[in-house]
């Protein structure tokens, strides 16, 4: 068990919870800054990448694009929630699992546009910034990988850096794909690819929020 993750006692807990295992809210002050600075991150990480996914038409790069403006959303959203009550909790988790089902939908229809138009893009770019996507999603994960448990918000914001690092590997190979064979399906292989990593992640954060948000009803 975690040591964020403890069971309340008879004599501090609330009535009718007694022996439950409270999960880690991010109520702390470390936590905050923490969250700001990986917003800040995420942030640099979109300028950066939407650029290069303009200049190149990039499925790739837009998703990966998407997924770090979507990060930053989602953390400042897990920011504001801190310290509310587990239903404002919940319903902000099952918000953020609906906006990754957009986000995968919008990933899906980009990639079959670019299937049936343009020129293949420059694999080198791609390679370049998937890199420097992994670079920065490193440095997040390292500052987050203390509180990579708690609920379903503290979840959330752990399970979308830990996949930014395998998303960001996964255009940078895609770029180096496109480069060898001169083809654009490595790179709207990789795009459709992410979108289905933001489902199931959308899937996983959604379940557990039902569960805390059923548990806190009980």
């Amino acid at each position: 068990m975690s040591a964020r993750d403890t069971p309340v006692s008879c004599s501090t807990a609330p009535s009718g919870c007694c022996g439950q295992v409270v999960k880690f809210d991010g109520a702390s002050p470390a936590y905050r800054r923490i969250l700001v600075a990986v917003i800040a991150i995420n942030l640099v990480g979109f300028a950066a990448i939407v650029a290069g996914s303009v200049v190149q038409g990039s499925a790739a790069l837009a998703a990966n694009a998407m997924d770090f403006l979507a990060d930053s959303a989602t953390y400042a959203i897990s920011l504001w929630v801190i310290g509310r009550s587990v239903r404002v909790r919940s319903g902000a988790a099952m918000f953020k699992s609906l906006s990754l089902v957009l986000m995968a939908v919008s990933v899906f229809g980009y990639a079959v546009w670019r299937a049936v138009s343009g020129q293949p893009p420059e694999g080198s770019v791609i390679t370049g910034l998937g890199l420097f996507g992994f670079a920065a999603n490193l440095v997040a994960a390292l500052l987050l990988v203390r509180y990579r448990e708690g609920d379903a918000n503290v979840r959330s914001v752990w399970l979308c850096t830990r996949n930014d690092l395998v998303h960001s590997l996964g255009v940078a190979a895609a770029g180096g794909l496109v480069w060898l064979t001169g083809s654009r399906w490595p790179d709207l292989l990789a795009g459709a690819l992410l979108g289905a990593v933001f489902l199931h992640s959308a899937l996983s954060i959604l379940l557990q929020a039902r569960q805390e948000s059923r548990s806190a009803r009980a």
